[in-house]
């Protein structure tokens, strides 16, 4: 359950309420994003379950990030951005406008498409977020989390000699996963990856795909993609977006093999995108 978020009802910015569904984690009803007069996103409603991973697939520009930065409100980073529309995490509703956000984004971990590992050491960059949230009572607490923390990432061999080496000293694949072992050191409810392998080779980006299908035993996991390979290896939900509409979502396997959807078919064998 999330921590530090409002206990108030789930009842939207329009006077609808949203119901908890079993075995959700997020769910999100007519979100919409607008940039100045851009309206980027229209409409969105999806419910995205709960120990799994969900894919955004789509051609550029159709909207999948700009709704993945709604899950953690980095949008509200964006002068320009307005988000409209209901979302709820385990039945919070994450834009109620008395719940801390700092707290939200320890909640909801986010890799991003390029590693960016602090530069610091490959201790600090995972010990940091903890010890900022009081996590461990004393260092040995810290020791414990960080090293569990590596572990789950499929570090903490490679690295359990070297802790105090800068995080920026790793390999590419080796700093994507220091950074996923950062984001599942607060021990997250939901982790966000927008396109976390585009900047890796082969070699790492089956690391990091082991990696998703082993921490999906533990959190939700949405991940934006533009390889419809990597969607079908790593997800069991797929959701197609295109010119800021959600076309399709459902069961990964359905998406690619019988989509209901014309647009869902002509992208997945190429006709665009």
């Amino acid at each position: 359950m999330m921590q530090g978020v409002s206990e108030l009802t789930s009842e939207n910015m329009h006077g609808a309420a949203i119901h908890p569904v079993p075995g959700v984690k997020i769910i999100a009803r007519d979100v919409n994003v607008y940039y100045g007069d851009k309206h980027a996103l229209k409409a969105v409603d999806v419910n995205i379950p709960d120990c799994s991973v969900t894919s955004f697939i789509g051609p550029s520009g159709c909207g999948k990030s700009t709704f993945l930065r709604c899950i953690n409100r980095m949008n509200d980073t964006i002068s320009i951005c307005r988000v409209t529309g209901k979302i709820t995490i385990d039945d919070r509703d994450i834009y109620d406008k008395n719940l801390d956000v700092v707290q939200l984004r320890a909640r909801v971990g986010m890799v991003f498409q390029k590693p960016n590992p602090f530069p610091k050491s490959i201790y600090e960059n995972v010990a940091y977020a903890p010890r900022l949230h009081g996590m461990a009572r004393n260092k040995a607490d810290l020791d414990v989390l960080v090293q569990a923390s590596l572990d789950k990432a499929g570090l903490w061999g490679e690295v359990k000699d070297r802790l105090t080496d800068s995080g920026t000293s790793l390999s590419g694949g080796q700093q994507q996963r220091l950074c996923i072992a950062r984001a599942i050191s607060v021990n997250p409810d939901v982790i966000l990856m927008d396109e976390p392998c585009s900047a890796l080779d082969p070699i790492a980006t089956a690391r990091i795909e082991q990696l998703i299908d082993s921490l999906r035993q533990h959190f939700c996991i949405v991940i934006v993609t533009h390889s419809m390979q990597q969607a079908a290896r790593v997800s069991q939900r797929t959701a197609f977006f295109h010119l800021g509409n959600l076309v399709e979502e459902g069961v990964t396997t359905d998406i690619f093999t019988s989509p209901k959807d014309q647009r869902t078919q002509d992208y997945i064998t190429g006709r665009f995108g």
